[in-house]
């Protein structure tokens, strides 16, 4: 072994395995053993190449010479000079020299650091973790006939030496991109969600303006306009029968604007809070549907809804509204009951009917139940539609997990 005597060979294999301990990358380890290598394996140029855990792309890792194989970084093995080694269709390659060998020429081989760096003799052995190939050794000379297949076996043991703690630290570098990769998709997934409550909030904002602007100007403009058709109709000279149609038309779209109004600003939440709104919602659209329902409401909240922040209480509020709605005109129910419960800190709203069922009953449009998903998921709550028995009935539930309670609906 380039007439090193077998305990001095020894020594620099336990030499290198010290060196191993306390490196935690590529570089530092090639440039730790480096030297040591050399002792056994005299070499011009020294590198190691590891293949990605996709196996697909691989990366190379040098001592001594710079070549473009450590500059590219990372690059496709198939365009490797060595890639028959690192595909696992030989055990090793040994060449007198590389300039003329063609197995380390091919169609779009990346192999002119061979001739750049007047790399003559060269030898390879894999780099294997329990039978599989993570990479390759390889040492490289200037001059022709350096190697031997004595240098070959050098080579697998200093390989067999390298291949576990290559193989740690490419599992390391894995989990390290693969945690930043997910940091970032959540950091991106929590700037849109947060952009898109600040745009609900927004929403919301202008809803209550435009329920206060329809009250106070075209409401009353309405409410004085009819009053004024009221003394008209008083009048001898005016027919009540001609003034009828417009009259009742007049009380109709002040009827609706009311909608309006209710649907824009939720004043009833507002002002005397969760439940409350729930119920006056329930009572006013089972009245003005005509259909004969039966409901109840269990607030077990303690006033837990109250406590959310005010976009929070509003989405939890209209995914209850469409619910309820839902329940009322396509689910032929005859009753809806809605349960709002507070444990451990987290709040779920049920809304309970005896319909026809998600099978069977007209249900709300995908829009709206999309909508419903939607505003779930901007206040990071979870919502869910199911049976509520075998025979039919259906639960909606929506549930605000206790650790986006104390952040107002702003926590991931």
């Amino acid at each position: 072994m380039r007439n090193l005597a077998p305990t001095s060979v020894f020594d620099h294999y336990l030499n290198i395995s010290r060196l191993l301990a306390g490196q935690l990358d590529f570089h530092s380890v090639i440039r730790a053993v480096a030297v040591e290598i050399s002792h056994v394996i005299p070499h011009d140029h020294l590198d190691v190449c590891i293949i990605l855990v996709d196996e697909q792309f691989h990366t190379a890792y040098e001592s001594g010479l710079e070549t473009d194989w450590g500059r590219r970084f990372p690059a496709p093995v198939s365009n490797s000079p060595i890639r028959t080694l690192l595909w696992g269709e030989t055990d090793y390659l040994l060449t007198d020299d590389a300039w003329s060998d063609p197995q380390f020429h091919f169609q779009g081989a990346f192999s002119h650091p061979i001739f750049h760096q007047s790399l003559h003799s060269r030898l390879h052995v894999p780099l294997k973790v329990q039978g599989h190939v993570i990479g390759a050794l390889s040492c490289s000379s200037h001059q022709t006939g350096f190697y031997t297949m004595q240098d070959i076996e050098s080579a697998r043991v200093i390989a067999d030496l390298l291949a576990p703690h290559f193989f740690a630290i490419r599992a390391a570098d894995q989990a390290k991109r693969s945690a930043i990769v997910e940091a970032e998709a959540r950091a991106r997934e929590e700037g849109l969600r947060l952009g898109a409550l600040k745009l609900t909030e927004a929403l919301e904002t202008e809803r209550q303006r435009i329920g206060m602007d329809l009250h106070d100007q075209i409401l009353a403009d309405l409410t004085r306009l009819s009053r004024r058709l009221e003394r008209l109709a008083r009048q001898p000279d005016v027919t009540g029968e001609a003034l009828e149609p417009l009259f009742r038309g007049l009380q109709h779209s002040m009827h609706d604007l009311r909608q309006i109004i209710e649907e824009a600003k939720p004043s009833v939440l507002q002002l005397f809070g969760f439940a409350q709104a729930v119920e006056n919602h329930l009572e006013r659209s089972i009245q003005e549907s005509g259909a004969t329902l039966t409901w109840n409401l269990k607030d077990e909240t303690s006033g837990a809804i109250d406590s959310l922040d005010q976009s929070v209480s509003i989405a939890l509020f209209r995914i209850t509204q469409e619910a309820i709605n839902n329940a009322i005109r396509h689910a032929q129910a005859s009753s809806i009951a809605v349960q709002l419960k507070a444990a451990e800190g987290a709040v779920t709203i049920d809304v309970i009917d005896d319909g026809l069922g998600l099978g069977n009953a007209r249900r709300t449009s995908g829009g709206g139940l999309e909508n419903m998903r939607t505003r779930a998921r901007l206040i990071s709550a979870r919502f869910m539609i199911r049976p509520a028995t075998a025979s039919g009935g259906t639960i909606v539930s929506v549930s605000l997990p206790a650790k986006t309670r104390s952040a107002g609906g702003s926590a991931a």
